[in-house]
């Protein structure tokens, strides 16, 4: 499964704003694990829609050495349609539109047809700063 370790531009720029420039930085009270045909790049990529797909929201636990994954499983479930080849994931603020924040490539591509889950279990989606 994935490692979504590489930062977005939007959040390399805000945490250095944040740290060395003194700029507010608000947490977001979600965050939201997104799918995509493509492996993402720092500014996004071809995100799933239709068919019944939406952003599913995502736990993390605390860090440590510099990484965290995700505390609890989280499940798409294909429910109108097929969704075609997953290569790629994108942890988000929002559920909706909202800014990349972590991205990386599925290990193995995944076809989804209608019916089908993808699962991240407890641990899979992990997100480093290294």
């Amino acid at each position: 499964m994935p490692t979504t370790g590489a930062m977005s531009d939007y959040l390399e720029n805000a945490l250095l704003n944040h740290v060395l420039r003194n700029t507010a930085l608000s947490s977001p009270s979600t965050v939201y694990a997104a799918l995509y045909s493509t492996v993402p790049t720092d500014t996004g990529g071809t995100e799933l829609s239709g068919n019944g797909y939406s952003r599913q929201a995502a736990t993390f636990g605390a860090p440590s050495g510099g990484a965290c994954s995700n505390s609890a499983a989280v499940t798409f479930t294909a429910s109108g349609g097929d969704w075609g080849t997953v290569q790629g994931v994108g942890i988000y603020d929002a559920a909706t539109s909202g800014n990349l924040l972590f991205r990386g490539a599925l290990e193995t591509s995944k076809t989804i047809s209608n019916g089908d889950s993808l699962q991240f279990s407890a641990g899979q989606l992990q997100v480093s700063l290294d």
